[in-house]
């Protein structure tokens, strides 16, 4: 009898030992996120969430709108053909940007995931596709492939946590309140609007060109890497209410190098027909309705 007990307590060890250890290369380390990032990566491109090792009471988000998971972008096979991801190891999060070309089915997205205790208790996905605002994916794959989003070198030169999510919220504060000025604005700095794409390769190139005042960029949320220079914002363009645009899924990841804006990428999820009188978009010109 106790050799038969010791048998199934040996194969249910067995059975179970993969998924303890696969669970347990995740974690808030900067080589427990990206382990979790490499594993979503590897589920996006199947379409397959099967090995991801998902808590309880997961929540799953598209757009701003909490979904169920298994009717989800997540469960369709990509072939990617960029990605670069943010690694945040004092909130446990992690940010994939992903680029997508294939004619039949292109698209930009980024996707977020919170870690906790070893399983994904979040994941948080905004994209963009064919007929929504800019997108070229030709273009975005252009130039986010040509860009250096490298590790900054030394601990000496990263900038603070604190550093990062003050160049983004000051750059979004512009929008609304106008006070361009107070934008760290570096030399040169390159914009990415969903394809669309402000600078020539000049050394005074600028990312302050075509940013609309009056637009509240609101619902803000933040994954921070110090270590790439990095911070990406989560976020609405306009609050939604009657006079504060539509309040569109939206996300503008930065690049920052010395305390100075390097790189902007931004996606918004807004069908490019919405509506007479949208204005000239997030980036360009007057406020738009959305």
């Amino acid at each position: 009898m106790n050799r038969i007990v010791l048998k199934w307590v040996m194969l249910g060890g067995a059975l179970l030992a993969p998924a303890a250890s696969f669970a347990a290369d995740v974690s808030c380390t900067r080589e427990g996120l990206k382990a979790a990032a490499d594993l979503y990566l590897t589920a996006q491109t199947k379409g397959d969430i099967a090995g991801l090792p998902l808590a309880k009471g997961l929540g799953y988000v598209e757009n701003f709108k909490p979904m169920n998971i298994d009717e989800g972008l997540i469960k369709k096979a990509m072939k990617i053909d960029h990605n670069r991801s943010l690694l945040d190891t004092s909130t446990c999060q992690t940010y994939t940007e992903i680029i997508v070309s294939d004619k039949s089915a292109p698209y930009a997205l980024g996707t977020r995931m919170r870690i906790n205790h070893g399983l994904i208790a979040e994941i948080e996905m905004m994209w963009t596709t064919t007929g929504y605002w800019g997108f070229n994916v030709d273009a975005y794959l252009k130039y986010a492939t040509s860009e250096d989003w490298s590790p900054i070198p030394t601990t000496a030169k990263r900038d603070t946590r604190a550093t990062l999510v003050a160049a983004a919220n000051a750059y979004l504060d512009a929008f609304l309140e106008g006070k361009k000025d107070l934008v760290p604005w570096g030399y040169p700095c390159n914009r990415t609007e969903g394809g669309m794409h402000t600078g020539k390769g000049a050394a005074d190139d600028s990312c302050d060109v075509g940013v609309p005042s009056g637009v509240n960029i609101a619902n803000r949320h933040f994954v921070v890497d110090e270590t790439m220079g990095a911070v990406v914002a989560f976020c609405t363009f306009g609050a939604g209410g009657p006079n504060g645009g539509s309040g569109a899924p939206d996300t503008h990841l930065f690049r920052v190098e010395d305390g100075k804006l390097r790189f902007v990428h931004t996606m918004t999820h807004l069908l490019q027909a919405a509506g007479p009188g949208r204005g000239a978009g997030p980036g360009k010109g007057p406020a738009p309705s959305k």
